[in-house]
């Protein structure tokens, strides 16, 4: 199983979203949490693309909460779009559903 993480970013009707490939863990959560921080500089909402995303760890999560409380304290918006199979049970195992901004698609995330 590919363990290899990869995102990119874009920018779509104003907001920076952050495409996610592969699993997040201990070994690439610092570098996603990163790329998240610095791209919540630029934007006032960030979407993150978990399409791809087929597992994340507890560092995972800890980072995506550490942009989200970020993103709070700053009054700008982060919501998470695609998120399916292990990453939503993860999620909702944590109770984390009602915590961050869910949608289904990239347009209903990107929506004002």
């Amino acid at each position: 199983m590919e363990t290899r993480m990869k995102s990119s970013t874009r920018t779509e009707k104003g907001t920076v979203i952050v495409d996610v490939v592969g699993q997040i863990d201990i070994g690439n959560s610092p570098v996603l949490r990163k790329t998240l921080l610095e791209s919540l500089k630029g934007t006032e909402r960030i979407a993150i693309n978990m399409i791809e995303v087929k597992y994340i760890d507890s560092s995972g999560i800890a980072s995506l909460l550490e942009v989200l409380k970020e993103a709070q304290d700053s009054k700008k918006m982060l919501v998470l779009f695609g998120v399916t199979g292990a990453v939503l049970q993860v999620l909702q195992l944590t109770r984390l559903t009602g915590i961050f901004e869910i949608r289904e698609t990239e347009e209903q995330a990107i929506e004002v």
